[in-house]
């Protein structure tokens, strides 16, 4: 009798082992999803923040989602019809980064897609942080990504499709800016100050943009302003209110000089930023660096003009006699309050909307501007043509004329 209770006790445990090995075998290890057939095998895991993400297993026709971020996935031969194969004629723009281009997908939806370039590796960095950033920002003036496109070595993202493109298209072009009137370029400076204001202060983290500029600024139908491109962006913590950094990514004529020539970056690197962006739109020219001088020729203007008691004469000459001379006034003096030299002493996003919303409040007399480049950091910086942007030292800056 126990002899046969244990050569049970054997039977049974042996159909154990058997049922738990072909389990293990059947079992998909993350890892290995490159093996799988299709699309969906072909995207893989995707490293965000140094943690393994595993896209979705389900249906895969543009609904798949990356279960962490809610993020659809889009296959590469979708967005390649939708773009008509990426040809010239449905380019929208092209950066440092990469092309972007206007897509119609099979349900008739139009959408912007940015195909980042192979041979640029900020390019993955970029794809990686945009992503860590896409659930967590909501916002009526930032640009909403609609999903991304992982596939061996191609890397796309999927933008919700801006009609008039970007603000430099029609700032820096005469005829189009003629279409600015002054209402419409006040409107497009409280629409980005408010979207600068929800990334310092009303999103869950503060987030540092880093790279405001006019072509990052795109326009919708109704010629609202949306903040773009958060390729090299920063999460600040609670605690958090500045940083630094060895490797400096931005754009001449808009980067801080602390952030330039020290890598220090804060929300008062963005508020420098912001304040090009509007002397930029009151005058309609772009703050161009020469190497002549040791200046950005706008904010040079812009600062002996408001000295001589003649600020108005940077008006944009395009725009017709239908403004507010005070609106006028107000907009190029907060834009010198944002463009002082010393971090300390321009204002807050919180402060600067409430210059821009009131002209009862009074503004402290601008300071000196940061006056960043020097004639010999011009010299010493080497112009790529592969991917437009500017590289000496660990310093990589995208050149005005990038977009």
């Amino acid at each position: 009798m126990a002899v046969g209770i244990s050569v049970g006790a054997c039977v049974v445990l042996i159909l154990l082992m058997i049922l738990v090995y072909f389990k293990m075998k059947k079992t998909i290890v993350p890892g290995n999803s490159m093996d799988r057939e299709g699309p969906q095998g072909r995207t893989g895991n995707f490293l965000v923040n140094d943690e393994v993400i595993v896209p979705s297993t389900r249906d895969y026709h543009g609904k798949t989602t990356m279960d962490e971020l809610e993020l659809p996935l889009f296959d590469f031969a979708t967005l390649a019809i939708a773009t008509n194969n990426f040809s010239d004629t449905n380019k929208l723009g092209q950066g440092g980064f990469g092309c972007v281009y206007k897509g119609t997908l099979a349900e008739g939806e139009v959408v912007a897609v940015k195909r980042l370039s192979r041979v640029c590796a900020q390019g993955i960095e970029e794809l990686k942080n945009e992503v860590r950033l896409i659930a967590k920002l909501q916002h009526r003036n930032l640009v909403r990504v609609l999903g991304c496109c992982i596939e061996v070595q191609e890397k796309l993202l999927i933008y919700e499709f801006m009609e008039n493109k970007s603000l430099n298209t029609f700032l820096f072009e005469k005829e189009k800016s003629m279409k600015l009137n002054w209402k419409i370029r006040l409107e497009i400076i409280r629409g980005i100050a408010r979207g600068l204001l929800y990334l310092h202060q009303d999103s869950r983290f503060t987030i540092i943009h880093r790279d405001m500029k006019a072509s990052n600024i795109l326009l919708d139908k109704d010629m609202n302003p949306k903040i773009s491109d958060f390729g090299i962006a920063r999460i600040f913590g609670s605690d958090q209110t500045e940083a630094e950094t060895k490797i400096v990514v931005g754009t001449y004529g808009y980067m801080s000089p602390e952030y330039m020539m020290n890598g220090h970056f804060s929300t008062k690197s963005d508020v420098f930023s912001f304040g090009v962006l509007i002397l930029e739109i009151v005058s309609g020219k772009r703050n161009r660096v020469s190497s002549n001088t040791t200046s950005p020729l706008l904010i040079s203007q812009a600062w002996n003009l408001w000295n001589e008691d003649n600020p108005l004469k940077l008006l944009d000459e395009s725009i017709d006699a239908k403004f507010s001379e005070n609106e006028v006034l107000r907009c190029i003096e907060i834009g010198l309050l944002c463009v002082q030299e010393q971090p300390e002493d321009r204002p807050t996003m919180p402060k600067v909307m409430l210059l821009l919303s009131s002209e009862t409040v009074r503004m402290p007399q601008p300071k000196h501007p940061g006056f960043f480049i020097s004639k010999g950091n011009l010299e010493t910086v080497t112009s790529s043509n592969q991917d437009d942007s500017m590289t000496k030292n660990q310093i990589t800056l995208t050149a005005l004329d990038g977009r």
